[in-house]
């Protein structure tokens, strides 16, 4: 048992990370167990010696898997897509799979930055009480605008067609922030809006979101 034990993925996680959520929805689409280790990153638990031995840059997620330690979602999926082929994460035909890296790519590149902590944090010092959400609110609708542009012509049930991919493990947690955090109006958003409530279907998602996670706190839980 102990060995089993030690065998383990581990994943570091803050409840609210969307980062972090799109890793929890791959390891529960592939039916991996794993050990949850909370990192409160408003309490800056992040920036501790301990966690910046496994990511120097002080992020989350991290997943420890025996000796492998890997920092950053995009590279987690894909290591995990590689070592555990079941439930892939990408479409068979490479058009497909192109598709799934822009819309990811968007998410990971052209809004989800704009929401850091300390990016907001700065954005409120300089420019106001009330600057750090309007501003992230603003590059969450001018993402989400293109989403609705790429996948118009590609989107089914889910983001690229009738089979979830990678793309949605990003999306999902993308859009309940926008959600929960920013109050973005949806309605402007009709494609994604959509597809979100088809992702709150499928239990690997619903469990990963923030609001069913073990560090949630009490006033947040769904």
């Amino acid at each position: 048992m102990a060995g089993e034990e030690s065998k383990k993925l581990k994943l570091y996680s803050d409840w609210l990370s969307s980062c972090a959520c799109r890793v929890r929805i791959g390891l529960n689409l592939k039916g991996l167990e794993y050990e949850y280790v909370p990192v409160n990153l408003l309490k800056g638990e992040q920036q501790t010696p301990e966690f910046l031995k496994l990511n120097p840059v002080g992020f989350v997620p991290v997943l420890v898997d025996g000796d492998v330690v890997l920092a950053d979602s995009f590279a987690i999926l894909m290591y995990l897509e590689e070592k555990f082929p079941q439930h892939s994460l990408l479409p068979k035909d490479l058009h497909g799979r192109g598709i799934n890296y822009q819309a990811a790519n968007i998410v990971c590149s052209s809004i989800q930055p704009y929401q850091n902590i300390s990016i907001l944090k700065f954005m409120k010092e300089k420019l106001g009480p009330d600057a750090d959400f309007a501003w992230a609110r603003d590059q969450i609708r001018r993402g989400f605008a293109a989403l609705e542009k790429l996948l118009k012509d590609y989107s089914g049930k889910y983001a690229t067609g009738d089979e979830v991919f990678l793309a949605d493990l990003f999306l999902a947690p993308q859009i309940d922030g926008a959600i929960r955090i920013f109050k973005v109006d949806m309605d402007e958003f009709p494609l994604l809006a959509r597809i979100f409530k088809a992702y709150l279907e499928l239990p690997a998602f619903r469990d990963a979101m923030p609001g069913r996670q073990p560090d949630t706190p009490a006033e947040h839980r769904d």
